[in-house]
């Protein structure tokens, strides 16, 4: 499989059509807004997280606009991930999605620089 050796930087746009889940249905039946969540998204190349999100209240469609840069060294893949953030104990998986560093290179021809997702 092709490797990816070079310097990687993600800008993070939104996320829409989240999901509640469970703990956030579960915590605040009482409340009016209980379908809500308090996301953010982590960004991590093989299992390795660098970078987060500011956490974004009360919506199922954050908007977030951060760059993340990172130098990558036979990286295979990038993962991003939602998380609800909880008050306590661990943050409520939400989704993910797996992009294969051969795909986008496969995909950029001879670009550099992919756009779109």
């Amino acid at each position: 499989a092709m490797k990816f050796n070079g310097y990687l930087k993600v800008r993070i746009g939104e996320a829409v059509g989240l999901q509640p889940t469970r703990w956030s249905l579960r915590h605040s039946l009482f409340r009016k807004g209980y379908q809500l969540l308090d996301p953010y998204v982590t960004v991590s190349v093989d299992q390795v997280r660098v970078g987060q999100t500011s956490t974004k209240q009360k919506t199922n469609k954050p908007t977030y606009n951060e760059e993340f840069s990172a130098t990558v060294t036979d990286g295979h893949q990038i993962e991003l991930s939602v998380f609800h953030d909880t008050p306590i104990g661990y943050d409520d998986f939400v989704a993910n999605c797996t992009l294969h560093f051969q795909d986008l290179l496969r995909s950029a021809g001879s670009g550099d620089g992919f756009e779109g997702w």
